[in-house]
Formats: structure tokens, sequence, C-alpha cells
């Protein structure tokens, strides 16, 4: 390898000093500018780019940026005002054009110009931090020709002209609009907003302000709502078309504020045509439409929202206080299903199934169901009259939408437990009269109850279907062990555990020699296949099946009560006989036997029985004969079949003093469970506590509450504080 010394390289300066020429920069800067007057007259075609740039190259390397950045200030802003003459002298329709027209030509020579200038802009601009060649040129533009006294104020009235022209239907020339309004953004944000888009929506909110007014003096809602909305959607392709895209949000609000927020109440309330009127003649259009302009404003939805409640409640109110519509419990809640349907429609047709709306429609329903106090025992009775006929030939889903419809009803009751009291008396009489059209109807409905109030709601009514399987092996094993009995009359027993079915006094009946033989049977069967037990015949829930010979052989099968049947037996043995004879041998309660006569010898088609003197009453000296001309087209006849009907007052307050004594238990159990886990809590408290916790079933009374914990304090379960009289304890 080679040990040769390092040798140390350097560059030294010139010995002689580099002379510039004094001129040098008068001379390259007159080339340029010349240049510059060249592009402005769009004469470039002869220009040497390269040459161009390479002077202006050399001026600021050798120190001259300064000279060569104010010549470029000053040159352009000569030819800039030369420009603005030639537009102020536009005239009419040209106006625009020419300033469009020279705005290409200026952008077009500053592209030129920056590149030539490009050095300039890359060092020497970037170093003193002036504004650059393309924002210098934009600034002096603006400075120059749009802030130009006598062009200023003559563009923006044209620019507003030309919109209030196009509002008003005249076609104008977009292109040319979208150009002018480019050059503002161009020119920058504050340029665009100070120049043009504050006039504009200051203008707009004038124009708008004035045609609402016209509007809602000479339209209805639902006309004026859809110039509305002709408005908004005008607008908003307007900024698509010719606007800054950030300029939609405001002109938007200057036609919702206009047009929308200033007219909220007077459109709404607009007699014979606001919301109302819509609600009421369904129509979904219109509704939606002010669902999607109301929406866009404060306050909009809540003022939408507000009015159909209020309207909803009094119209509910009407519905369920009206002692006519409450006649007929079926139409009474079927009106009510229709009601809910149709809002139900609206809400998701025309308010996007917003649930505020949702919650209203809930909330209101809730508020009139519980006006009316028979609303749970009309609900029990809707259902009834569906799972009794109503049901017949109709597809399962068909009837699982029905039940959802009552289940919804159901669950604006605050008395669930009233309903649970009517239901089970319902459906008891429906499966003893074995009258339900679907066993898989009223299970699928006990399922739905127990999802939505749990099992102890329901775990009364499922034992009545077990008692109904029980019965049917119960009466096989009685006609297995007595095969005798396969002559004569059939004995059908359905055996009732007590708790389960709906408490009924035993009413006493005399049942015919031939019935009552077969009954000690089954009690005999019964009592021995089952110890510890007793049996107490329910006769006033019974049917029977007999057949019957009239006048002249005719024979039919007859469907009657067992009272009816007990009563009919009679006439075996006696042509005639008085009311007091019937009572005397039959036993049957006044009250049941005169209802019974009624529906044998009073209703026409159905009159098996005569009766003298032919009243639509039953008297206590009526006699009653068999009607021998009696005819009817059917072999089988039905004769006052069980139905389940409205209670009359007397029932009606021994249901609701039995539904009170039900409660009692249950708010004391409520009291102790809270106090258990709270140990000390003052009255107010309690109150609010036990009152949330039983809301599932009924809406206890706070008299009532109070009573309970009086008589858990003298059964020794809670205890008042000493100083604190409204504190109890809990005794453990």
């Amino acid at each position: 390898m080679s040990n040769q010394k390092k040798r140390n390289f350097q560059i030294e300066a010139f010995k002689h000093r580099v002379v510039v020429d004094p001129k040098y920069a008068d001379k390259t800067w007159q080339i340029l500018e010349r240049a510059i007057h060249q592009i402005y007259n769009q004469d470039a075609s002869g220009l040497s780019f390269e040459e161009l740039y390479r002077n202006a190259y050399n001026m600021v390397l050798h120190k001259f940026g300064e000279k060569l950045y104010t010549g470029f200030i000053t040159t352009m802003t000569a030819h800039l005002r030369e420009k603005a003459k030639l537009i102020e002298a536009a005239q009419g329709g040209s106006f625009l054009e020419e300033l469009n027209k020279k705005w290409t030509e200026h952008n077009k020579a500053l592209e030129m110009i920056r590149d030539i200038l490009m050095y300039m802009d890359r060092t020497y601009i970037e170093s003193t931090k002036k504004t650059h060649v393309h924002p210098m040129g934009l600034n002096l533009w603006r400075d120059n020709v749009v802030h130009f006294t006598k062009i200023h104020t003559r563009l923006l009235n044209t620019l507003l002209d030309l919109v209030q022209k196009e509002r008003t239907g005249e076609v104008i020339d977009r292109g040319l609009m979208r150009n002018v309004t480019k050059m503002f953004m161009d020119l920058g944000e504050s340029v665009y907003q100070d120049d043009f888009e504050k006039p504009f929506l200051e203008a707009s909110s004038e124009f708008y302000k004035v045609e609402s007014q016209e509007f809602i003096e000479s339209c209805d809602c639902g006309d004026y709502l859809k110039k509305a909305e002709k408005r908004l959607t005008e607008e908003i392709d307007r900024v698509a078309n010719y606007l800054d895209a950030k300029s939609e949000e405001k002109i938007t609000s200057v036609v919702e504020r206009e047009m929308i927020a200033n007219h909220m109440q007077r459109l709404v309330h607009m007699e014979n045509s606001g919301l109302v009127n819509m609600l009421l003649n369904d129509k979904y259009e219109d509704l939606g439409r002010m669902y999607n302009l109301f929406r866009r404003v404060t306050n909009g939805l809540v003022t939408v929202r507000d009015v159909m409640t209020s309207h909803l409640r009094e119209m509910g109110k009407q519905l369920v206080t009206d002692p006519e519509k409450s006649k007929d419990p079926v139409e009474f809640v079927q009106r009510l299903l229709d009601e809910r349907d149709k809002y139900d429609k609206i809400i998701s047709t025309a308010f996007g199934n917003d649930k505020t709306f949702q919650n209203a429609l809930n909330s209101s329903f809730e508020y009139f169901i519980n006006l009316n106090a028979r609303s749970p025992e009309f609900i029990s009775l809707f259902i009834d009259d569906k799972l009794r006929k109503g049901l017949k030939g109709i597809g399962e889903e068909d009837v699982e939408v029905i039940l959802d419809k009552v289940m919804m009803l159901f669950r604006y009751l605050q008395e669930k437990d009233v309903f649970e009291k009517y239901y089970k008396q319902h459906l008891a009489k429906r499966l003893l009269s074995g009258k339900t059209v679907s066993d898989d109807a009223e299970r699928s409905l006990i399922v739905k109850l127990k999802t939505e109030c749990g099992y102890q709601f329901t775990s009364k009514l499922e034992g009545m279907f077990t008692d109904m399987k029980t019965s049917e092996d119960t009466m096989r094993g009685f006609y297995g062990s007595h095969p005798e009995l396969s002559e004569g009359p059939t004995l059908i027993v359905q055996v009732l555990t007590t708790g389960s079915w709906p408490t009924q006094p035993a009413v006493p009946c005399n049942l015919p020699a031939e019935v009552s033989v077969l009954c000690e049977k089954f009690r005999s069967y019964y009592l021995g296949t089952h110890t510890g037990r007793r049996l107490s015949w329910q006769t006033n829930m019974g049917t029977a099946d007999i057949k019957a010979v009239f006048g002249k052989g005719q024979k039919h099968e007859l469907n009657v009560s067992t009272f009816q049947m007990c009563v009919l037996m009679l006439f075996n043995n006696s042509d005639r006989l008085s009311y007091k004879e019937i009572e005397q041998a039959t036993e049957i309660p006044s009250s049941d036997l005169k209802r019974c006569l009624q529906s044998l010898a009073c209703v026409k088609g159905k009159n098996v029985l005569k009766k003298e003197p032919m009243s639509k009453d039953i008297g206590e000296e009526d006699s009653f004969v068999v009607n021998d001309k009696f005819t009817c087209k059917f072999y089988k006849v039905k004769i006052g079949t069980v139905v389940a009907q409205k209670e009359t007052e007397p029932e009606k307050q021994e249901t609701r003093q039995r539904v009170e004594e039900d409660r009692k238990p249950q708010i004391e159990a409520a009291i102790v469970r809270i106090m258990k886990s709270r140990k000390v809590l003052d009255h107010n408290n309690i109150i609010a506590e036990v009152t949330k916790q039983l809301q599932p079933r009924f809406l206890a009374n706070p008299t009532e509450i109070k009573k309970r914990i009086e008589s858990l304090i003298e059964r020794d379960f809670l205890e008042r504080d000493n100083t604190d009289r409204k504190l109890y304890r809990y005794l453990a």
C-alpha cells in the first residue's frame, strides 16, 4: 500500500473584483416588464419563457429581488386598472360577461407570470415573508377590480337581481353565475362572505319573510308546506349549481326560519287544514311533509308532538267516557284498537317511526284508557268475544296479530289485577261451556301474559287448563269402572280446583232424578279414588243436551243450561206449570229462574215454552206450557248459552270489593319486603317505593298503603320511631 502523504485541496476566491453592469437591473427589468405587457395583451406567442425565467433568476441572484417584486406589482396594478375601466363601461347583461372574461384573462396571465417569477417566489419572497406571486395577483384583482367603487355595488346588485329573477321563475345563465361566485371564493373566504354571501342572506331573508306572509294568508296548511318544501329544494339546488357548499346550511336556515319557525303555531293550529285536520283525515303525505320540515327547526317536532298528544288525549277521553260508546264492550275495545292502528300507521308512514312520537302515543293511550274504570273488564270481554267466536276461520298468524294488539292495550292498564279477575271469570265460562275456538290461541295469550307480568299472574290460569285435562282422564276412568252406564243419559263432569277457578257461591238446584243418580255414582267413584277431597256441585255453570219431541212429532236436540234442563224435564210429567210450581220443584234462585224462563219462552225462534200471559218479563203469576208449534230448520238448537256479558252495577261493586281485598296482602308483602331490606324508612319513601314495586299489577292507593302500615304496626311487623313519628323501623 502507498504511504504517500494525503493532499488537502482548497478553493480560493478570485483575485480580482467581479463588476456588475450598473444598468443591468434596469435593462433586465425592462425585458420582463415588456413581457408582462405582452402577456396581458395576449401577445405571448413569441416569448421565450426560458429566457425570461433566467432573467428573473439573475435579478434575484444579483440582489435585485425587491426591484423585481415591486415592478411586478406596479405593472400588474396598471393593467388591472385599465381592465376595471373596460368592465365598468360594459352595459346591461354584458357587464357580468365582461367581468368573467377579464377574470379568465387575468388568471391565465397570472399563471404565466408566476412561472417566470418562480425563482423569486421560492427564494426572495420566502425569505422576506412577502405575499407570493399568485395570491398577490388575486389581491390586486380584488383591490383594483372587485373593490373598484363603480364596480363593487353594481356587481352585488346584479348578482342579487339574478337570484331574485330565478326565484320568480325566470331562467338565468347559471354557468356565468357559477363563474362569478367562484371568483369570489378564489379571492378568499372572507371576500366571498363579506362581498356576496352576507348581503345575499339578508336579501333572501327579506324575500322569504314577505313571501311566507303572502302564502300563509292565501293557502291552507298542506299547500303552504308544499311551497315551503319547494323553496327549500330550490335553495339547495341553487347552492349545488353556483354557490359555495358552505352556504347551504346558512341559506336553508334562512328559509327554515322565515317559512317554518316564524309560523309554526299558526300552521299546526290552522283551521280546517292544520295538524288535527291532517290526523283526522289520514293525510299521510302532508303529515310526512310537516314532520320533515318541522324537524329542521328548533322545537319544531316538540310543537307537532304536543299538538298530536293534546288531540289524542281529548279524542281518547271522549271515546272512553261517552256512555253511548261504552254500551258494547267489544265495539269499545275495537275502536281503541282501530285508533291505535291508525296512529301507528301515521307514525311509521309519516313520522319515520320516531321514538318520541311512539312514546307520546303510548302515554296518551295509557292516560285515557285508565279514565274508564271498566277498561280492564271490557278488554277481557273483547278477548272473550274473539276466543269464543270471533277468531273462527282466521289463520294462526292473524290470531297472533289480534292477541298482540290486545296485549298492547293490556300494557296500558294500571289495574292489571282487575283485568286478571275478569279474565279468569271469562276463561272459566269458555272452558266449561266448551266454547273456546282454539286451545292454542288461549295458551298463546297466557304465555304473553306470563311474559308481561310473570309466573304469579298466570299460575291459576294455567291451573284451569290442567283441571280440564285431568277431568277428561277422570271421566274415562269413571266410565271404565261403570260399563253399565253406556246406555241412558251421559254425564260429563269437570272437577275444578277451588283455588284456581273464580269463586262461585254454590247455587241450590234440584236435579232431575235420572241425572241425580248419575251424580251420586260419580261422587262415590271420585271420593273413592281421591282421599281427603270434597265435591260441591256448581249447577249454575253446567250445560246439557236434551232431546225433545214437539206437537207434530218434530224432533230437536236442545243445547241448554243445567237450570233450563231442570225446568224442561218437569214438562215430561205436566202439561202446564205455574211459575211458583217450577220454583218449588227446582229450588233455583228467583233471579236465575226468571232469566232461565225468559230465554225459554220469550226469545223469538228459541221459544220452546209458551208463557201466559204473553209479555217480555217473567211474573210470579205466569204459567207455562210446551210450545207445540215450535219449529226450527236446524235439528240442533242452542238456547240461552252461557255468554260473558257486562256486569250489572251490584256485580261490578262486588268484583271491585274482591279486588280491593286481594290487594291488601300484596301491599303488606311489598311493605315488609322493602322494610326488611332498608330497616328504617320515612313515610313518603315507603309510599313511593311500594307504589313503584306494585305498578306492574296495579296503582296502589296511598291511603290504602297507610292503612296497611297501621295494620303491620298493630301486628308488630313495624314500629314508629320515638322521636320522628313519620319514621318506621322494621321489627325482626
